[in-house]
């Protein structure tokens, strides 16, 4: 993270109870996130614009000015989540300067590469981006969250989470790849992993939708026609809204509750899968 972003931080007052909700979009340089994050601040927000890099972070937050966001509301995050440590680096940043977080969407994904692909951390690639890096920040940013009060988690994920399978024996597929296998198993343990996000008592609802096939940098993985990015973040946001009403763990699509895989609702699976991640994401924790 640029000494810039950190000193932006620094110097930005700390919201006061009642002020500006703060919301953190992951994957904001683009796409859904890019859209959200400008819809969200446009709803009077103050948006924490994560991308890859710092550069990307301040090309996202330009734009967003530009399409008439606030600067004053808005501060670029830069964090690879191919790299565990950079997600619990970005954790702390945040933890550090916003007491109380009001709302994370979980939105930043990744393409499974043609051929199997592992991290520095030691995951395939797309199951660590899309998953793995999710369940880091709503582990580690679950105080702010709490102290917030009605504080909602919103996973972006897919309806090619029903075709999937979970791999338990070789989560990284490492035996036998691909790449719609290893993107679509990414996607069912985000969404079968939202529930545990929100624990009883934590005064956080998490939820995870489908927001429809759009025109992103993830489109060729579905290969048909998109609709405009600003559709799919219409759907997120408004999941995202204290007015909208939402179940603990329910799946939508688009904005309605839907039909999940089966593994989803399985307590044993949920289980299985709370306890594997913990211990892929273990050196970062």
């Amino acid at each position: 993270m640029s000494d810039a972003v950190l000193s932006a931080l620094s110097a930005r007052p700390q919201p006061s109870a009642g002020g500006a909700p703060i919301v953190l979009v992951t994957g904001a340089s683009s796409g859904i996130g890019w859209e959200s994050a400008r819809l969200l601040a446009g709803l009077g927000a103050t948006v924490l614009v994560h991308a890859r890099t710092s550069a990307e972070a301040e090309d996202a937050v330009e734009r967003l000015v530009a399409a008439g966001a606030r600067r004053d509301r808005l501060v670029e995050l830069a964090a690879d989540f191919t790299r565990l440590s950079e997600v619990a680096v970005l954790a702390g940043t945040v933890v550090e300067h916003y007491p109380a977080l009001d709302l994370l969407v979980n939105n930043a994904a990744a393409m499974a590469p043609e051929r199997c692909t592992l991290t520095d951390d030691g995951n395939e690639v797309s199951l660590q981006v899309n998953f793995l890096a999710a369940h880091l920040l709503a582990k580690l940013l679950r105080a702010p969250l709490s102290a917030a009060g009605d504080a909602r988690i919103v996973n972006v994920s897919s309806s090619l989470h029903r075709t999937a399978s979970m791999n338990w024996t070789d989560p990284h597929r490492v035996k036998k790849y691909s790449r719609v296998a290893a993107y679509a198993q990414s996607q069912l343990a985000l969404t079968m992993a939202t529930a545990d996000m929100a624990p009883a008592g934590s005064g956080i609802t998490a939820v995870s939708l489908d927001p429809g096939v759009c025109d992103t940098a993830l489109l060729p993985l579905y290969g048909r026609v998109g609709a405009p990015a600003a559709e799919g973040a219409a759907a997120v946001v408004r999941l995202c809204l204290p007015s909208t009403e939402v179940i603990n763990g329910e799946y939508y699509d688009g904005g309605e509750p839907a039909p999940t895989a089966a593994v989803v609702q399985e307590e044993r699976s949920q289980k299985r899968l709370a306890k594997l991640a913990e211990q892929l994401v273990a050196k970062a924790a």
